[in-house]
């Protein structure tokens, strides 16, 4: 790839809130890969992940991609484990503070986490590294130091502190400790990328650069990744609503969460989670919009290509062969009443018509309940055109040919 290529490629899938602050940092970034390829040295690259449970989804390996790419490029990746920050706890996106763990419990989690990384990153090039490391040699002068490049109003405006504070609800001293101690990493690796997800936006662009540059050093570039949906498409991927892909539970289970997953989040799962470039991704989604590739198609494509990242083309392969024949081909009877598809019906009209129920809001509310599948994909709109030929299916029994 040329420079620009490798932009793109780096700044897919990122979100900064600003439109602004995103110019800046893809400027920042063809500097720094224009200037690593005249002096002949990778760039220093680096994700921190604090150990705070024993299991990953795919929702924490966004981050992880992204250093792949990095890697992928010639350049020197690090993953960092947060021994001493998962002490803290991040209160970023969090209304609560975080329950503050035993460096034990830390220790346990962290074993876990570099093998459920291998899946994505390459062995042989990651460097693995805990935080512990520098800043338990911080003293309290050092911690001063670090203090005095901050004001007390830049972590009040933060969102998540604000919003405990409209409501009255307590803001531990300990808890502004995190982007400092995170602002320390990037000093203390004299990193030139730092890769997080938007939740990160505070640590990383404030912290971090105000840090590096308050200490001598050129002030990183960041590279803020998107945050996962789940596989309701919606909500972000978390273990609290049960919205999970998990990335240590099998390529058959992978595979049927990813094929769950509402075809309008599908545009950013190819972006935050596929090994496919910007131009691979534009043209799937062309063919789409156009009838040239089914949707339902389309999501077989990612799915496989997502579970082949964790567990080889091998049992991707096989996956998909299995999820179609337990899932697309289960319970569908032999023989089940046949509909004449019109012109310009809805799939609201078709449900009546073949009177898989009783009325317009019964059928809406199917289809809220994503109970009502066209070969086995769910339909998300009653008011829209009915999608094509096909066996339509209405909760768990109710089966109608369209023709």
């Amino acid at each position: 790839m040329n420079i620009e290529q490798q932009v793109e490629l780096l700044m897919q899938g990122t979100e900064y809130g600003d439109e602004d602050l995103k110019k800046a940092m893809t400027v920042e970034l063809r500097e720094r890969l224009l200037l690593a390829e005249k002096e002949n040295r990778p760039l220093h690259v680096y994700c921190g992940y604090d150990p705070t449970s024993t299991d990953l989804h795919l929702g924490h390996t966004i981050t992880m991609r992204k250093l792949r790419q990095f890697q992928d490029l010639g350049h020197e990746v690090t993953f960092l484990i947060g021994s001493y920050t998962a002490l803290v706890g991040d209160p970023s996106d969090k209304n609560k503070a975080r329950p503050i763990l035993t460096e034990e419990k830390v220790a346990e989690n962290a074993l876990t986490y570099t093998e459920q990384a291998f899946r994505v990153l390459d062995r042989e090039k990651t460097k693995i590294r805990y935080n512990g490391e520098w800043l338990s040699k911080l003293t309290l002068v050092d911690l001063i130091r670090l203090g005095q490049n901050f004001t007390v109003q830049q972590f009040l405006a933060r969102d998540n502190f604000s919003n405990r504070l409209e409501k009255g609800e307590p803001i531990y001293l300990h808890e502004t400790f995190y982007a400092l101690m995170q602002g320390y990493d990037a000093v203390a690796m004299q990193t030139d990328i730092q890769v997080g997800g938007t939740d990160q936006l505070f640590n990383i662009i404030v912290a971090g650069r105000k840090l590096q540059e308050a200490l001598g050093q050129k002030p990183l570039v960041g590279i803020i990744t998107g945050i996962l949906p789940g596989t309701d498409g919606v909500q972000r991927m978390s273990k609290t609503t049960g919205n999970i892909v998990p990335i240590n539970s099998g390529a058959n289970d992978m595979f049927g969460k990813l094929m769950s997953v509402p075809d309008s989040a599908m545009g950013i799962y190819m972006r935050l989670v596929t090994r496919w470039s910007p131009q691979e991704i534009e043209k799937i989604e062309k063919d789409v919009t156009l009838g040239a590739f089914h949707p339902r198609d389309a999501k077989l494509k990612m799915a496989s290509e997502i579970a082949s990242i964790f567990y080889g083309a091998d049992d991707a392969n096989a996956a998909q062969e299995n999820f179609i024949k337990t899932f697309q081909q289960k319970e569908i009877p032999d023989e089940m009443p046949e509909f004449d598809l019109h012109p310009g019906q809805t799939v609201v009209d078709v449900i009546l018509a073949g009177k898989l129920a009783g009325s317009k809001s019964k059928a809406r509310a199917l289809i809220d309940q994503k109970g009502v599948r066209l070969d086995g994909e769910v339909l998300e709109r009653g008011d829209a055109l009915f999608p094509h030929p096909g066996v339509l299916q209405v909760g768990k029994r109710r089966f109608l040919r369209v023709k």
